[in-house]
């Protein structure tokens, strides 16, 4: 058997619309996850320093960037808040 790229794997996956449906109501999720991630890394803060500096648990922050919660909006503005980021919010169709 061969082994498949994850380029390749995600194209087979996506022709399925349930799939590709499921894919597109989360992608915006992600999309901001990995954004406050990338920012987080790029700043050398820890999870446990970010935590302190939003006041809550590093156990929730891991949660956050795992993908496991649905943050809201204030959960988010605060994070990059406390990173010196803002957040933007647009409507697309």
């Amino acid at each position: 058997m061969l082994m498949k790229n994850w380029k390749q794997l995600k194209s087979e996956l996506l022709q399925n619309k349930s799939v590709k449906k499921e894919y597109d109501r989360l992608t915006p999720r992600y999309k901001a996850i990995s954004a406050l991630i990338s920012a987080r890394i790029k700043q050398g803060i820890t999870q446990k320093e970010l935590a302190r500096k939003t006041e809550t648990k590093q156990s929730a922050i891991a949660r956050f960037e795992a993908g496991n919660v649905n943050p809201s909006l204030g959960f988010l503005e605060k994070i990059a808040g406390v990173m010196g980021y803002g957040i933007n919010i647009s409507l697309s169709k």
